[in-house]
């Protein structure tokens, strides 16, 4: 056996380099920025209001407070995206919305909260002071002009879209996301009917598109497969190259009958490992003519889910040139008895569900069925609780978790 950690170098070492291209910005999210972005224009690019209120001088409303205001003529209204006439003078204010642009002359802004139109809106009495500056954003106060916005290998979030909008971009610089085909192999699997002697309904295949989109990349379905190394070694010639990536699922333990490694020592170069973990213990990877990456995962349903999210998942994002591309375990209190780890050389990965209790730390609890073909109970897992070779995990006990994303 090979231990995780040494098995996911050898994985991400086979990898080719991440690829740069440009995107629209509103279709970035979730890709890694592949130069660093700087600022053309200064953010916000005028000095403009923060409030809804009246552009003054500071120096005409000293001492207003409330029994005591300051009345003012009004030379009208500012709304956002337009612009004053004429400048404030002495005793003058300028009615203006959030957003719009600060009158020339004006060096402060009266919240209208603190005003009371008379004379039809002629006029206005203040009952508040402002100091210069008050109510006012100055431009670059947010991103000044030539500024680093957001640093290479930055994983873009949606605030991050919006700050790009806002200086003005509309496309971007990103590692491209991988195509990633998804194929399942087994002739026992039918996706749909009725079900005949020695069959099952195929699960796997929709469970592993969603994590690949999941994981920001574009996912590819590439069906059911036979146990046939021929009609295999045909459908995968078939898309090589139009996929980044291959997934596959079931056929590469150690039966008899397993085809993807027979396959893969014709079309490639194979590496097929048995890694310490449970479940998932067969795992392998390859790299095929074109160059595309196999990824072969086993097929039971929960060792699929388990080897995607501690193997798969990181070469995915290791190929979209994410900075950390494994997952970070968090500490966790057990909600539950996990029970004790065989000793036999092996980490194990639980599934639990989580929730932060009023202890305002995270509590874990093992879902029911751990078996590696009990899917069902996936369902309500939203983390793989992690139990070193051994150890027992009583109630109580803090352990690590590794939250899905």
């Amino acid at each position: 056996m090979i231990e995780l950690d040494a098995a996911r170098r050898l994985l991400l070492a086979a990898c080719p380099p991440p690829r740069p291209v440009e995107l629209p910005v509103p279709d970035a999210a979730g890709c890694v920025l592949a130069r660093d972005v700087t600022a053309g224009t200064d953010v916000p690019p005028f000095d403009n209001s923060s409030v809804d209120g009246y552009a003054v001088r500071a120096a005409d409303v000293v001492g207003a407070e409330p029994g005591r205001p300051v009345e003012l003529a009004v030379l009208g209204t500012v709304l956002a995206g337009a612009v004053a006439d004429r400048p404030v003078a002495a005793g003058q204010a300028w009615k203006v919305m959030t957003g719009a642009p600060l009158p020339p002359g004006a060096d402060a802004v009266v919240m209208v909260e603190r005003s009371e139109p008379v004379d039809g809106g002629r006029r206005v009495r203040l009952s508040a002071a402002a100091p210069a500056g008050a109510g006012v954003r100055r431009a670059g106060s947010d991103v000044a002009r030539d500024e680093l916005v957001l640093a290479a290998g930055t994983v873009l979030r949606p605030a991050h879209l919006g700050v790009l909008g806002s200086v003005g971009r509309q496309r971007v610089p990103v590692f491209r996301r991988p195509r990633v085909g998804v194929l399942v192999t087994g002739d026992e699997l039918i996706a749909a009917g009725e079900l005949g002697p020695g069959q099952i309904y195929e699960s796997n295949r929709a469970m592993l598109l969603a994590l690949v989109r999941q994981a920001h990349c574009e996912p590819v379905d590439l069906g059911i497969a036979r146990d046939d190394v021929p009609a295999l070694q045909s459908r995968l010639a078939e898309v090589i190259g139009l996929c980044d990536v291959i997934l596959t699922c079931g056929g590469v333990s150690m039966g008899d009958a397993d085809p993807v490694k027979a396959v893969l020592d014709r079309l490639g170069r194979l590496t097929a490992l048995q890694v310490a973990i449970r479940p998932a213990k067969p795992f392998a990877f390859g790299v095929l003519d074109g160059p595309t990456l196999l990824i072969g995962l086993p097929g039971n349903p929960v060792s699929a889910l388990v080897s995607f999210q501690l193997l798969a998942a990181p070469a995915l994002r290791h190929l979209m040139g994410y900075p950390q591309p494994f997952p970070r375990p968090v500490p966790a209190i057990a909600a539950g008895g996990f029970g004790r780890a065989r000793h036999d050389g092996r980490t194990g990965y639980l599934r639990a569900s989580t929730e932060f209790g009023p202890d305002g730390r995270l509590h874990a609890r093992p879902v029911t069925g751990q078996d590696s073909h009990q899917l069902a109970a996936s369902a309500d897992a939203t983390a793989l609780a992690v139990v070193p070779d051994g150890v027992e995990i009583r109630a109580g006990d803090e352990l690590s978790v590794l939250l899905f994303d």
